[in-house]
């Protein structure tokens, strides 16, 4: 017989690197103190059900609760000869309170063990990010507010189209983070079930009581089916997609920053404490957080990835595959943290050009979609106000001439219909406000949608 809490039928041991192979606490033992959590209100249950003594309970309560403490210490130390964060606790109880220890594992399998301590460590930490969002999207309605009327070129393909402002801009991206805000908080419905008692995977004969342990443990909910509790990972695969999908935002936002804070662009300046400089070159200011943060994208990509392909064929219920479901989960949480930190800190303390922003939009022909509007309101086809304007713009390009600074007579040798009014109608400020649909880049609209997304906030 083997010497693991498992190995009443077995005769051999396995060798050193195998059991190194297949132990997973140099991960899981992240959720240490959630094992124990789920380990007191089982116990609570196996107390209250007489399933175990109730002196017996009382005995494994106050061991949990001094291993609680010794982990808060640093005191606790696990081996991998106890494969994983479950054994490991067991191991460290019995030796604290004596065999008694064992009566804890009653009613409940590793596989309802473990998922319910992945249900928590989640269920812990989706708050944290929940508000890290928060935060952001707070210093992006500030900015864009102290930005409404900030004009900078807004940009097709990468090429100047027509003139918005940075207000307008910044509030784009508070609508991505509000997109991710509400994928995280739905995730929480999926996380807040309780797993626990569906033992193994088809329940157990004792007399438990879930409702009870998902009180005690704060759960809103609880899996219907034993097969499924112990079989799903849909929350984790909910929240590696949702983080995917934030990590996305975030390096569409970093490629705009890196751009514009280039020597060509200027649009706006990193903070130092967001830059880093060159081993070699003086000069240099690199928006390094930014580029790292749009490189470790892909690593959350990897993550989904990962986590769908391990899990796109397993027969129910648990098969071992599933140790390796926390390892993406944990490290793309730490990122998408750490990086929507990052960014909550550069768009806070970044200098904006706002000069610079709006000389780019005076002699880039981006107004010629409203020479081409004033064409059409006055009874113009727009097809053919669009091929009239766009022989103008050629003949800027090539005398080097901007819409607005062609002598009205030449505009009139293109279209009769256009009169001297035009001229304000092409200065970039009236493109702007002119585009007072919901959803434009009006002055006007971009302070209505602040006001909405403070009370967007202020809501939560």
């Amino acid at each position: 017989m083997t010497d693991k809490l498992w190995g009443g039928r077995f005769t051999q041991k396995a060798a050193q690197w195998v059991d190194q192979f297949g132990a997973s606490i140099g991960f899981d033992q992240q959720m240490a103190q959630e094992d124990l959590e789920g380990s007191l209100a089982h116990v609570a249950m196996l107390g209250q059900q007489g399933i175990i003594p109730a002196a017996d309970a009382a005995t494994i309560t106050a061991g949990l609760h001094q291993l609680q403490t010794k982990l808060a210490a640093g005191e606790l130390h696990f081996t991998v000869a106890n494969e994983d964060i479950h054994l490991n606790m067991e191991k460290l109880l019995t030796d604290l309170i004596g065999p008694v220890a064992g009566k804890l594992h009653t009613a409940r399998s590793r596989n309802d063990q473990v998922a319910t301590d992945f249900h928590l460590w989640l269920k812990h930490r989706l708050p944290e990010l929940l508000t890290a969002l928060t935060d952001l999207q707070t210093v992006l309605v500030e900015k864009a507010e102290a930005h409404a009327g900030t004009l900078m070129p807004g940009y097709t393909h990468l090429q100047h189209a027509q003139p918005i402002t940075y207000g307008h801009y910044l509030m784009a991206y508070f609508e991505m983070f509000q997109r991710d805000y509400e994928r995280f908080s739905f995730n929480q419905r999926h996380t807040d079930m309780l797993p626990l008692g569906a033992a193994a995977l088809a329940g157990t004969t004792f007399p438990i009581d879930r409702e009870f342990v998902a009180a005690q443990l704060g759960f809103d909910s609880l899996y219907h089916n034993s097969l499924d509790a112990v079989s799903d990972r849909d929350f984790a695969l909910e929240f590696l997609s949702n983080a995917a999908i934030l990590m996305q935002h975030l390096s569409r936002l970093a490629e705009e920053l890196i751009l514009w804070c280039t020597y060509e662009f200027n649009y706006i300046e990193m903070a130092d404490s967001f830059a880093t400089g060159s081993s070699i070159m003086p000069q240099k200011k690199n928006a390094d957080f930014a580029e790292l943060t749009r490189g470790k994208t892909g690593r959350v990509y990897g993550a989904l990835m990962g986590l769908l392909t391990t899990m796109k064929s397993l027969p129910l219920a648990y098969n071992k595959d599933m140790q390796e479901d926390k390892e993406p989960v944990f490290d793309a949480y730490t990122t998408v943290l750490g990086s929507v930190h990052i960014f909550t800190g550069m768009l806070e303390s970044l200098t904006v050009h706002a000069q610079k922003m709006h000389d780019a939009t005076v002699n880039d022909f981006s107004n010629a979609t409203e020479l081409a509007d004033y064409l059409a309101t006055k009874g113009v086809p727009f097809r053919q106000a669009h091929a009239i304007v766009g022989e103008l713009v050629l003949k800027g390009l090539q005398t080097h001439t901007a819409l607005q600074d062609m002598p009205l007579a030449d505009l009139q040798a293109a279209a009769p219909q256009i009169e001297a009014d035009v001229y304000a109608e092409l200065a970039p400020e009236a493109a702007v406000n002119r585009r007072t649909s919901l959803g434009g880049t009006a002055v006007a609209n971009v302070q209505r949608e602040v006001s909405r997304a403070k009370a967007i906030i202020a809501d939560r």
